[in-house]
Formats: structure tokens, C-alpha cells, sequence
């Protein structure tokens, strides 16, 4: 899913989902790419990072598990599709629980705005398995800030350990 830079994110009234309020104006328009994140929490209430593979962008480092929202998805849908992609377990839309997002000021030269929407979950089928990444892990919440991570997902881990401050589910 591809909004420009002239569009507003905001929660659909309804809950289910995103849209892209197109605004008028401007020479420049520079796309912007919807991607998601999920933090899986386990049941001791630790979460799950995998690594980048080497040879990819920010490759061997640590990152939530998420990708690319695509045309026609809704950013749960898409959490979900990634979810069964990256590591073969499958989370129900319902259990999916917004959390933070992360977005640069600036598009980086040459390049798109990227908007990274983290989710969390705690309720999924299977057992997670490093297939897209070169290996996956468990972290304490408050050790994730010190991962070695792609810009983005700094301020993404550090909403996630405010969230889960305030109790949430």
C-alpha cells in the first residue's frame, strides 16, 4: 500500500483499519510505504526478534518480525500474512493489538518515507521458526532498546515497553 507524502494516517472510526486521506497541494509528492512489525509475546512475557539475513538491507540485524503492507491489506491482514511468511505461525486478526508507530521526518534521499506500525500478539497457533530470517530469539522487553536494530524500530521497542507498562493485554 503506497500513500504520498500529502496523506494523513488515521484510524478508521469503525476499527477496521487504516486509510489514506489524500490532500491537495504541493510540486512534490514523495510515496510513502505502510509496513508492519508484530511483537510476539510468549507466555513468560518475553518477546520475539529475529535477525535480518546477511546480504539484505540492515542485514544481521535484529529486528520484529513484519513487512510490506500490500495492495488491497489491511495492516492487520498484513501482520498476519507476515507472520505465517516469516515464521510459519499463524495469529488471529482479533489477537493483533495496535501499539506504536514509527515513521521518518524526511524521506531518506533517493528513497521513500517508510511508516512502520508495530502490533502486538500474544495468541498464535504453531511454534515460530527462523524460515525469512537468520535466526530468531526471546528478550526480555526491557533488553530489546539495546539489540543492534534497524533506526526505525528503536522507538518502536520503546513503545512497546511503554505499552506494556500501562497493562496492556
Amino acid at each position: 500500500m503506497v500513500f504520498h507524502a500529502k496523506s494523513v494516517l488515521r484510524n478508521d472510526v469503525a476499527g477496521s483499519g487504516y486509510h489514506a486521506g489524500a490532500r491537495q497541494g504541493g510540486d512534490r509528492e514523495a510515496a510513502m510505504l505502510a509496513v508492519v512489525a508484530v511483537a510476539l509475546i510468549g507466555a513468560d512475557g518475553q518477546v520475539l526478534m529475529q535477525r535480518r539475513p546477511e546480504g539484505r538491507q540492515h542485514g544481521g540485524l535484529w529486528e520484529f518480525p513484519g513487512g510490506k503492507v500490500e495492495p488491497g491489506e489491511s495492516p492487520h491482514q498484513a501482520a498476519a500474512r507476515e507472520l505465517t511468511e516469516e515464521l510459519g505461525v499463524s495469529v488471529p486478526l482479533a489477537a493483533l493489538a495496535p501499539v506504536t508507530f514509527a515513521a521518518h521526518p524526511e524521506p531518506p534521499a533517493g528513497g521513500r518515507a517508510v511508516t512502520l506500525m508495530l502490533f502486538a500478539a500474544r495468541d498464535w497457533q504453531g511454534v515460530p521458526r527462523a524460515i525469512d530470517a537468520a535466526e530468531i530469539g526471546w528478550f526480555a522487553p526491557h533488553d530489546v532498546p539495546a539489540l543492534t536494530m534497524p533506526p526505525l524500530d528503536y522507538p518502536l521497542a520503546d513503545g512497546l515497553i511503554a505499552w506494556l507498562g500501562r497493562g496492556a493485554a
